[in-house]
């Protein structure tokens, strides 16, 4: 008889994590194993998740060192950053 082994494909985004975002996550890159196809819906999963990435006056995401508007698809081999406000002078 044979057995029969079932594999779930896990589709796991990491994110790298800067400045006061890293702070507020407590650590420098984040592992999310939800359903997340977009730009869009990785920021709503974080401000849900994390709640005072809510206060930051900005946001933004890189996709494989490029910045990407909300529409943008995203996949498990993408290398994703997120920025948070920078002040300089």
């Amino acid at each position: 008889m044979f057995a029969m082994t079932l594999r779930m494909e896990i589709n796991m985004i990491r994110v790298k994590l800067f400045g006061i975002i890293r702070e507020i996550v407590g650590s420098p890159i984040l592992e999310i194993e939800e359903p997340l196809e977009t730009v869009g819906q990785l920021k709503a999963h974080m401000m849900l998740t994390y709640p005072r990435i809510k206060g930051l006056n900005s946001l933004l995401i890189a996709v494989n060192s490029e910045y990407a508007e909300n529409e943008q698809a995203i996949k498990s081999t993408d290398e994703i950053a997120l920025i948070p406000p920078v002040s300089g002078g």
